[in-house]
């Protein structure tokens, strides 16, 4: 576990600093197009590095709560979810962990992920879906999974991740829509035009390729690690493999939901839900899998 923990770390490091270079490059090449020199080329990578740099920083500073906003998660009332709060806190304490925050989504389909940049700065979100359909059995299963994600310090390594696809998809975004927008005219238009559309194309590949290329590289072993975690903290694999079941079931996806979060949920409903070209980025294992390999677990443990 703690050889996980480490490698994590490390990982969130390589990281940012692999998305760091690809901004760099991307300048250079921006830079290179628009001025068709090598001093052009120098201010791009320049420029870019900087907005690189600050990407890293929103990511880790600010990332999860621009996760949460974007997935529509509000802060739960102790109150009104008790059942939810009361496992949290037992999972916390079991785990030796900090109280992490608690966040729910009014969304009808089942579903949980948790974010943060370490656990003394993470949230666990639950679905409205998840907490209706779910026992109490079923729903510590799910909650272990998640609360195993912050011990890894999964939720660091990709936060980073998501955060800076979701930036790299924004900036595309813009520069697209401004490129239709804009009239080219005048001696430097063809230049402009260029570097338009060589920013555009550069983000998109980032946002929409590479990121979840990398998404796939992290994710997949992360998500075995974590159900298996989760069971060694509740001593009761009988709870997430019901709880699977009944995701796997489910044919409701999220009414709001994008790519780049996928990934942290325990199940990523683009795998289940969404197109063939998605399902070559799969970044979990099949539900099935998870299963047979939790079943095993029980089985040994009734021996």
């Amino acid at each position: 576990m703690y050889h996980q923990i480490t490698s994590n770390k490390r990982k969130s490091v390589i990281v940012v600093v692999g998305f760091l270079a690809l901004w760099l490059l991307a300048g250079f090449v921006i830079g290179e197009i628009g001025t068709a020199s090598t001093e052009g080329a120098i201010v791009g990578t320049v420029v870019l590095g900087l907005l690189g740099i600050g990407a890293a920083l929103y990511a880790y500073y600010l990332g999860a709560s621009t996760v949460l906003s974007a997935m529509g998660a509000h802060e739960a009332d102790p109150r009104q979810y008790q059942q939810l709060y009361n496992i949290v806190q037992t999972l916390a304490i079991g785990d030796g962990l900090p109280m992490p925050k608690v966040y729910v989504i009014d969304d009808p389909s089942p579903n949980a992920f948790a974010t943060g940049r370490d656990p003394q700065h993470a949230a666990v979100t639950a679905t409205t879906g998840l907490l209706q359909m779910m026992n109490r059995e079923e729903l510590e299963g799910v909650l272990s999974h998640e609360m195993s994600h912050i011990k890894n310090y999964d939720v660091r390594l990709l936060l980073v991740v998501t955060t800076m696809i979701g930036l790299a998809a924004i900036i595309s975004s813009i520069f697209w829509r401004g490129a239709l927008r804009m009239n080219f005219r005048g001696r430097n238009s063809g230049q402009a035009m260029l570097v338009i559309f060589a920013i555009g194309i550069i983000f998109t590949l980032i946002a929409f390729l590479v990121g979840p290329l990398m998404q796939l590289a992290l994710s997949r072993d992360r998500e075995s690690l974590a159900d298996v975690s989760g069971v060694e903290l509740t001593r009761n694999p009988v709870g997430l493999i019901n709880a699977l079941k009944k995701i796997a079931a489910n044919d409701k996806p999220p009414e709001k939901f994008n790519h780049a979060v996928a990934a942290m949920c325990i199940d990523n409903p683009e795998e289940h839900h969404g197109s063939f070209f998605s399902r070559l980025f799969e970044t979990h294992p099949p539900i099935e899998e998870r299963i047979a390999t939790l079943e095993k677990i029980a089985s040994v443990q009734q021996t």
